[in-house]
């Protein structure tokens, strides 16, 4: 095949990037995406296949989602009277907040790590994307987001809400002061991706702060198959980004399951307060090993620290079980692998397969 000159038409910024690598999880122990183990009741099941049978493939959705936006409100807490806006996942609504606020200079910032598509977003939509250290202990470093923010200005400031990949739960004082630094001059997007796991939240909190946006998904709480997430905020606010939303961005079957299922969110619920007491007896578990130290985590994951977590990682490779190596994301994160909590007998093989890791490197 002949080549064909990419370099000139394809922005350079772009040319420079790697493409978002997932790794191929065929007969893996699959523990590197944050996903919920837990499939829906068999009963559940077999009502959401009649349920999905009887959707008309052959026409659009009805453009205002409004049955789904209802729904999002009612079960999922979000106050009354707050527009709802959907996304194809949290990406598409940070991809629409990038290109909606992406007027000449502006600049995205965020406490690093963090997750990579808010810098990713940022440089596809051409803006400056500034990223401030956390802490060594991964907390967040107030001083120095107050600083930046006073220097750059930024036209969105994400916070994650808990942080991933680290799952801190940020202080919610601190966060108080980075809003109402931001003031009217920007947006802050507290990223709710992992509520259901987390004890605390901004929703409740947007009267305090118009500048406020919470995002959320329903991917963590084990719908991560049909790519829905959502945001809420000031009416103004979401208005806009409303403007620069993909028109019938939520496909029919996507829509349909997520009312489904919604309908039954107390089964969702229950399997999210397993997995965090899953959490607590895997981060026991951890802890009690040799030389491996695990970060507080507040989200479905946990963030271990382990020498050799390079040799460790490739072990468990072979042993068919993936995780997340996350050492190469930033120096915090050196030696540093995350690893989604599962069922009791997923995070058994788990602990039992990274013990003798351990034992070999």
């Amino acid at each position: 095949m002949n080549a064909f000159p990419a370099a000139a038409v394809i922005r350079p910024e772009i040319a420079a990037l790697a493409a978002y690598h997932v790794p191929d999880a065929d007969g893996f122990l699959k523990l590197d995406a944050m996903e919920n183990p837990f499939s829906l009741p068999p009963a559940l099941q077999q009502e959401l296949a009649q349920h999905l049978s009887q959707v008309a493939l052959n026409r659009y959705p009805v453009p205002s989602y409004q049955q789904l936006k209802q729904l999002i409100a009612d079960k999922l807490g979000v106050p009354a009277g707050r527009p709802v806006v959907l996304g194809n996942g949290s990406d598409e609504l940070i991809a629409m907040m990038s290109v909606a606020c992406a007027r000449p200079g502006a600049k995205v910032l965020a406490p690093v790590p963090g997750f990579v598509m808010y810098a990713m977003s940022a440089k596809l939509a051409g803006l400056e994307f500034i990223g401030v250290p956390c802490h060594a202990d991964l907390t967040l470093d107030v001083d120095a987001m107050l600083e930046a923010i006073q220097l750059h200005r930024p036209a969105i400031t994400y916070l994650a809400y808990p942080n991933n990949p680290t799952g801190t739960l940020f202080d919610a004082v601190q966060m108080e002061q980075i809003l109402r630094a931001v003031g009217d001059t920007g947006i802050v997007v507290v990223d709710e991706a992992y509520q259901p796991f987390a004890p605390a939240t901004f929703m409740s909190r947007l009267d305090e702060f118009p500048n406020l946006a919470v995002m959320r998904t329903v991917s963590k709480l084990g719908l991560a198959g049909i790519r829905l997430g959502y945001m809420t905020g000031h009416p103004q606010l979401m208005q806009e980004f409303e403007k620069v939303r993909p028109p019938y961005n939520i496909n029919v079957l996507s829509q349909a399951a997520a009312e489904f299922v919604l309908r039954h969110v107390e089964v969702l619920e229950a399997q999210a307060a397993l997995l965090r007491e899953q959490r607590s007896e895997l981060a026991s578990a951890l802890s009690a090993l040799p030389g491996v130290q695990v970060f507080p985590s507040s989200a479905n994951f946990l963030l271990i620290r382990v020498a050799n977590a390079e040799q460790v990682f490739a072990k468990l490779v072979q042993q068919k079980i993936l995780v997340k190596n996350v050492g190469k994301m930033h120096n915090l994160l050196h030696d540093c692998l995350r690893v989604t909590v599962s069922s009791a007998q997923e995070n058994a093989s788990f602990l039992a397969a990274f013990a003798a890791s351990l034992e070999t490197t």
